[in-house]
Order: structure tokens, then C-alpha cells, then sequence
């Protein structure tokens, strides 16, 4: 399946963003991009527009317009050469809506909007695949640009991995009753349960949110695939927030409460798990049209899992060498400079310097067991998952594919501490 043909005499009318309402102008400009990029796919946007952004894209203020440098950070990465698995996934966008104000959602809380977003997708997609062909705009609606959505059966069991996923979130109003609701109900009643799920903020920058995915193609599945990966990390930065909580209460003598943070990174493995769950209903067949487009772009460049590899111990100098460092060279950096602290670290030193009694010791080291265990576990099934989707394939950032996430089972967290964690 070829992209439609993307037109470019009507971008030469794109211009500049300037004046007191250049966010509203901004975000204008956003959603305009953002319905060609889902048209036809962002490897294949007219040479037009794609220069056309590249002049916006360089202002003489740059912070006049965070949110729209952003964006155009992630749309132009491709035709600038700067193509990643952080642009990809509008990563430096979606981090900007987090924390802005006291509304602004948590990294845990923006994974939860993520999937909720999934499962709007999926219901207008198949509201829009019911409509008489002659009725369906021609484009300018993420729903009208949709090519394959799934069967029903899929489509279900999509809904309900997606709304475990979000009930599992305790900011989530009755959300054990979302879930029940939806156990035995036809699919035309699924739109009284998306309208019960959280969205982001209609006001400030949370009109920003629609137009942080930016697929590479045209197939229904990228969309949630790249919502899952988004929310994928967001969880990580969740447990590396956790992590370090850690390390801090025990700088402060604190083992039982850095226990207590640790339990809860381990708690968010069981999100970030369920979220393997959920890739796992994509199809084979458009995960290997759209992957195409996406070398460069590969998992093993996250810098929020790395970043909480890091915070929990030192990885061995044949790690920190390895691909998996060198492709986030600002997380190895952090590694390796002298101020970077660790659970492993803290711990040692918490020991030598302080008297508590071997039931304070158990807790804490009975929480790293299990952080341990979950994430060798959540690395299982990544595995698992990836030998369904690319078979003997290489992976998209130069790796071997699966065995390199086979040859990771080996890794450990806490290797510095042997027998004594």
C-alpha cells in the first residue's frame, strides 16, 4: 500500500509565526501539519512544506514559542537528519506538557491520557470505517486518513487491554466500574465508556497533546503502537523518579522508606508489563510496512530506561561501551561523571556509616529482590513480544534484534552488590 500523493503548491502560503498570538498561531499551524502528516505519512511530506518549517524552525527568539519548536523538533526530523526514537515519538513535546502548572499531569498520571487516548482512537475508526464511503471527509480528520483498522475481534481484545491499562491508574475515577461495565457489552457501547476517561487539560498547553503522534506511515496500527511506546516512557520516567526518591532517603538514613520507593518502581514494572500486553494485538503486516520508515528510530535509544539502569547501579564497563550507551550518549555521560549517585552507592554507604537492626536491612534488600526480579521479568516478555513481531529481523538501531534483547537477560541491576542484595 502506497501513501496518497501529497500536493505543494498550497504550502507556499505557510508562513511565518510572529505577533502577541503566536502560540495560538503556533498551535494552528500544528494541527494543520498534523493532518498532512497523517494523510501521508511524515517520510513522505512534500519537499515544500517540510522547507517551509525549516524557516519557522529557526526563530531569532526560540523561547518565545517552546511548545511550536518542539513540535517542529519532531516533524523535521527526518528531512534534518536528526531522526530518533525521541523524535519519533514527539518525546521533547510531550514532556513539556508535564508539570507545567498544578494541573499538569505526573509522568504516571500523562501514560494513563496516553492510552486513554488509544482507545478514542480505535472507537472513531470504527465509527468511521461504518459510514458510507461517500460520506467520509476526504481528509482532514485523523479518522478520514485510518487504512485497515482491525477486525472486531482484535479491536476488542485492543479495548481491553488499553482499559485495564488505564483503570489501573488510581487517579482514574471508578475505574473498577469502567472496567465491569465493559466486560459483557457490545462494542457500540464502548463510546459511553470513552467519554468517562481522563483528558488532558482543554486549557494551556494541553491543546498540544492531539498532535504528539507523527507516524512515519499510513497504517491504522502506528498510531497506538506509538502511543504505547510514549506511554512506555512515561512509566520509566515514573520508576526513575521512584529510584531516585530512593537514593535520597538513604542518604538521609532512611532504609525503610527508600524501601517503600523502591516497592512502588516495582509496582509500575506491572504497567509498564501490561503495556507489552497491548503492542501484542498489533499486526504483524503493519508493523513490518511502517517499520520500514522507521531505521534510526529504535527502543534502544530510551534514555528514561537507561537513565533508570543508571540510578539503580553502575552497569559493567562492557555495558557502558556497548550500543546500548553509545546511541544515548548524554545518559553515559551522567554514568560516568563523578556527581552520579546510585541505589548501589547509597547503600554501601548507608551501611558502613550506620547501625539498624537486620529487620530494617531485610526490607530494603527484600525490595531490590524484587525490583530485580520484575524487571528481569518485564525483559522476558519484551523479548517474547519482539520475537512474535520481527521474527530473525534486525532491530531498528543496528542491533541483532532478538538476540540482543536475549543476550540483556543477563544484565542485573544490582550486580554490584552479589550475594549481599
Amino acid at each position: 500500500m502506497n501513501p496518497e500523493p501529497a500536493g505543494t503548491d498550497r504550502w507556499t502560503a505557510v508562513g511565518h509565526v510572529d505577533g502577541a498570538d503566536g502560540d495560538q498561531d503556533g498551535i494552528h499551524l500544528a494541527r494543520t501539519v498534523t493532518r498532512e502528516v497523517r494523510r501521508t505519512g511524515k517520510h513522505f511530506l512534500p519537499q515544500t512544506l517540510l522547507h517551509r518549517l525549516g524557516e519557522i524552525h529557526t526563530p531569532r527568539t526560540p523561547d518565545r514559542r517552546p511548545h511550536l519548536q518542539a513540535f517542529l523538533d519532531c516533524v523535521l526530523d527526518k528531512h534534518q537528519g536528526r531522526y530518533r526514537n525521541r523524535t519519533y515519538l514527539s518525546l521533547p513535546l510531550l514532556e513539556l506538557l508535564l508539570g507545567e502548572t498544578h494541573d499538569a499531569p505526573d509522568p504516571n498520571h500523562m501514560a494513563t491520557l496516553l492510552i486513554s487516548d488509544v482507545i478514542r482512537f480505535e472507537l472513531q475508526a470504527e465509527d468511521q470505517a461504518r459510514e458510507p464511503r461517500e460520506l467520509r471527509e476526504p481528509h482532514g480528520s485523523r479518522e478520514a486518513v485510518d487504512r485497515d483498522p482491525p477486525d472486531p475481534v482484535t479491536l476488542r481484545k485492543r479495548l481491553h487491554h488499553a482499559l485495564r491499562f488505564v483503570a489501573d491508574d488510581p487517579r482514574v475515577p471508578d475505574a473498577e466500574d469502567l472496567t465491569s461495565r465493559t466486560a459483557h457489552v457490545p462494542s457500540s457501547r464502548w463510546a459511553e465508556v470513552a467519554e468517562l476517561l481522563p483528558r488532558p487539560t482543554a486549557t494551556g498547553s494541553g491543546h498540544w497533546f492531539d498532535v504528539t503522534v507523527q507516524p512515519v506511515y499510513v497504517l491504522h496500527d502506528e498510531y497506538f503502537f506509538i502511543r504505547a511506546l510514549q506511554a512506555h516512557e512515561m512509566i520509566f520516567t515514573a520508576i526513575a523518579a521512584d529510584v531516585r526518591e530512593a537514593i535520597g532517603a538513604l542518604r538521609a538514613g532512611r532504609p525503610v522508606a527508600a524501601a517503600d520507593h523502591v516497592d512502588r518502581a516495582t509496582g509500575l514494572f506491572d504497567r509498564a508489563s501490561a503495556l507489552f500486553r497491548l503492542v501484542a494485538t498489533m499486526r504483524p503486516g503493519h508493523f513490518s510496512a511502517f517499520r520500514r520508515f522507521t531505521q534510526g528510530a529504535s527502543a534502544i535509544q530510551s534514555e528514561q530506561y537507561k537513565r533508570f539502569e543508571i540510578l539503580c547501579g553502575l552497569p559493567t564497563a562492557a555495558r557502558l561501551t556497548s550500543g546500548a550507551f553509545t546511541q544515548v550518549p548524554s545518559v553515559r555521560a551522567e554514568a560516568e561523571g563523578e556527581g552520579h549517585d546510585t541505589v548501589v552507592r547509597a547503600y554501601l554507604d548507608l551501611r558502613r556509616s550506620a547501625c539498624f537492626g537486620e529487620a530494617e536491612w531485610n526490607r530494603f534488600r527484600g525490595a531490590l529482590g524484587g525490583l530485580e526480579e520484575r524487571h528481569q521479568r518485564w525483559k522476558s516478555t519484551h523479548r517474547s513480544l519482539a520475537t512474535r513481531m520481527l521474527g530473525g529481523a534486525h532491530g531498528s538501531g543496528g542491533t541483532a534484534g532478538v538476540p540482543y534483547l536475549a543476550e540483556c537477560l543477563d544484565n542485573r541491576l544490582f550486580w554490584q552488590l552479589g550475594e549481599r542484595a
